[in-house]
């Protein structure tokens, strides 16, 4: 089963997440099928980045998002005027 999640990046202290997508029996650094998006909490505000193309298709497919993606998807959605979402390539 494929699950959406985040997979860390970065030096000591200094965390940076890409969002990805990944067979769920897989560590939480390995190689993913494809990558989503980004997140930085170092950042104020935080960054986060999310290609929504790519995110629906793994939805459409059956992949489940951790409780930590859902909330970062949720957070761009309420920031953004209008409901419209933020769409990346």
């Amino acid at each position: 089963m494929v699950v959406i999640r985040l997979t860390r990046f970065g030096g000591k202290k200094k965390p940076y997440y890409r969002i990805v997508a990944v067979d769920r029996e897989k560590p939480r650094e390995t190689k993913y099928i494809d990558l989503i998006g980004q997140y930085n909490p170092l950042t104020d505000p935080a960054q986060i980045k999310i290609d929504f193309e790519k995110y629906d298709l793994w939805i459409s497919k059956g992949a489940q998002p951790s409780e930590t993606v859902k909330s970062l998807v949720k957070k761009v959605n309420t920031a953004k005027q209008g409901g419209q979402r933020e769409r990346t390539s």
